[in-house]
């Protein structure tokens, strides 16, 4: 038996039943969410030393232990009102693409599993729509909590800690192509990067959706006509890029719905999240994942999708 089948029969594979464990905080008495393997800790607000000509939305640092943490006014930068109570604030402490920061906010309130098929996608209309900074929402009981896209608010905050398409300019002239590519991201913001990156790579073919179950729901059509019409699987994507976190189905259960598929398990998958590490790295494997890429690694996303389609 192999390596990779006993890691295959020895992981947990997701399912419809894929859940987000997500941390519920409050800025003005309304629910929000964010993923709770995005924060490495919470605090009590303490001490913040001011820091001139930042931005308007940056408290200042302070230093909990050995590193000093950039305080970010969650409330502030959502245009929320500041807490009647200062002094009772907390501190998200976060960790991802590469970047800690501490996101005020007014309470945190405790941790709930809720299924990914709960979580809808946000309206446009009330949310905002391709700016919008929430990424989905679910109802807990009374409760509608909305979740975040903290990498939007990290951008916005500063540019150089997201994704830079300078590394994709730097490549210099590329020849077209017009492979198909399908791209999968909730994040209004980052899909609009990630769109921007494979254009600039000279990527002329590319479709995208905000969810899984849209995606898949793509794919089983194109399955059925290319079947159809005696097609072969190439014809609907070279690669599928995809998330982890989204609303409705995750990108580990489209994965396994596709490499499930005997049709459609030839399409290489590559994960882009923010969220990679081991356990992730070893769940995506035994599911059939092709390659995983954190973000903001928008240039070694390029590299990658040469690798497996070029």
């Amino acid at each position: 038996m192999s390596n990779n089948t006993r890691k295959r029969e020895g992981a947990k594979l997701p399912d419809e039943t894929s859940v987000i464990e997500l941390m519920e905080f409050t800025m003005a008495g309304s629910s929000y969410g964010i993923n709770v393997s995005k924060v490495t800790e919470i605090m009590k607000r303490c001490k913040i030393t001011p820091m001139t000509h930042s931005h308007h939305c940056v408290d200042g640092v302070f230093k909990p232990r050995d590193k000093i943490i950039t305080v970010i006014n969650l409330p502030r930068y959502m245009q929320l009102p500041e807490s009647e109570n200062p002094s009772q604030d907390m501190f998200m402490l976060t960790n991802f693409e590469n970047v800690n920061a501490a996101f005020l906010v007014h309470t945190v309130e405790a941790m709930h599993q809720v299924k990914w098929k709960d979580v809808e996608r946000p309206s446009p209309i009330i949310y905002g729509g391709k700016d919008s900074v929430i990424t989905g929402t679910t109802k807990l009981g009374s409760k509608i909590i909305s979740i975040v896209d903290f990498e939007k608010v990290l951008f916005d905050i500063d540019p150089e800690s997201g994704i830079l398409l300078d590394e994709v300019r730097v490549l210099g002239e590329r020849d077209k192509s017009a492979k198909p590519i399908i791209i999968v991201e909730d994040s209004a913001f980052l899909k609009k990067i990630i769109l921007h990156a494979v254009e600039l790579a000279g990527f002329t073919n590319v479709t995208s959706f905000d969810n899984g179950q849209d995606a898949w729901e793509y794919l089983e059509h194109a399955r059925d006509n290319c079947k159809t019409k005696g097609l072969p699987v190439e014809s609907i994507a070279a690669i599928v890029i995809t998330d982890i976190e989204m609303p409705r189905m995750d990108g580990h259960h489209l994965t396994k719905l596709i490499k499930s598929d005997d049709f459609l398990k030839k399409i290489p998958v590559l994960v882009f999240s923010s969220l990679i590490d081991e356990a992730q790295r070893l769940q995506g494997q035994a599911i059939g994942v092709n390659a995983h890429l954190a973000k903001p690694q928008i240039g070694n996303l390029i590299a990658t999708i040469d690798e497996w389609i070029l």
